[in-house]
């Protein structure tokens, strides 16, 4: 499997909170021709979408709207790792570049799954130098597995079990859109990390239409217009995390974007994980009967290029100082 990534630098906000927030809109987004103000300040999600039609009869209803929210992943670690970890892999060495000092002794991955950025953090640093945490029982199990020298722990973000300063660089990657508070858990991951050390992370672009989930939120909207497609979820829009990341309290907060870019070589390569129930799009898919989620399946199809093709996904990513 072939990868290209691509960083490029964004801009960057003092303490004080300086810098201008642009909020990035869908082309194809109605609040764009009516003129909608999308985020102001002191807001971190759009809670009211307008203009949409009724959702078709006998479709499953969405996930809630909100800025934070509580996704249990119950699915092992293979289906995982099959369904995100061909987008989550690839963006890991991009995001600890971004992320990781170059005086960094000790490092903790927050919400580590089975392990995508926790295997970038050793192959830099070293097993004894890695620490890392997850909610999830199986993909702690998963974790621990691979990486055995790895100090690997059952915890969630808001509640992390590690003294004060106890890290040199804490870093969450596809995890604060998760959270089921973002601020508590910042705040938590800047309470584990010394004066002077780095707390970053990074969300995938669900609400600018970058995201490696677009295309398949594109088709399902076609049928469902009240389909919750990730896009309200905190930090998921250009600036939300750094406006969180200013709210837990961080100090000369960075933003940038982070890009991926990863070929698939059929159109069943790229379909099949979709259905293995992972995350908010794989419980969506099990929602629909056989009929629907036919239907669904076929109008990705006639969205996906032609195979071998490639699928680029673009995540923002936010840092900061404790």
């Amino acid at each position: 499997e072939w990868c290209r990534l691509r960083f490029s630098h964004r801009r960057s906000f003092d303490r004080h909170g300086g810098g201008s927030q642009r909020i990035a809109i869908r082309r194809d987004d109605p609040r764009r021709a009516h003129g909608q103000e999308l985020l102001r300040d002191g807001d971190a999600v759009d809670h009211d979408r307008r203009h949409r039609r009724a959702r078709l009869p006998g479709w499953p209803v969405g996930f809630s709207g909100v800025q934070s929210t509580t996704v249990s992943f119950s699915v092992g670690a293979d289906a995982y790792d099959r369904f995100m970890g061909r987008y989550s892999s690839p963006l890991a060495p991009v995001f600890a570049e971004f992320a990781v000092g170059v005086d960094a002794v000790r490092v903790l991955d927050v919400g580590c799954g089975p392990g995508a950025l926790t295997a970038e953090l050793v192959r830099r640093l070293g097993p004894a130098a890695v620490a890392a945490v997850d909610p999830s029982d199986a993909f702690v199990t998963a974790a621990q597995e691979r990486y055995p020298a790895v100090d690997v722990r059952r915890a969630t973000a808001e509640q992390l079990p590690f003294e004060d300063r106890a890290f040199d660089a804490t870093l969450a990657q596809l995890v604060v859109h998760f959270m089921s508070d973002p601020v508590v858990g910042l705040r938590e991951m800047a309470r584990v990390t010394r004066e002077g050390g780095v707390v970053a992370a990074c969300v995938w672009d669900h609400h600018g239409g970058e995201g490696p989930l677009s295309l398949f939120w594109d088709a399902a909207r076609e049928f469902d217009r009240d389909v919750d497609d990730e896009s309200r979820l905190a930090g998921t829009r250009e600036g939300q995390l750094v406006q969180l990341f200013r709210e837990a309290g961080l100090h000369a907060i960075e933003e940038t974007t982070l890009w991926i870019t990863v070929e698939r070589p059929s159109f069943d390569d790229w379909w099949e994980p979709f259905t293995l129930g992972v995350g908010p799009a794989g419980a969506y898919v099990a929602g629909l009967d056989v009929i629907r989620q036919g239907r669904l399946r076929e109008r990705c199809r006639d969205l996906v290029p032609r195979a071998p093709f490639a699928m680029t996904a673009r995540a923002w990513a936010a840092r900061g100082f404790a």
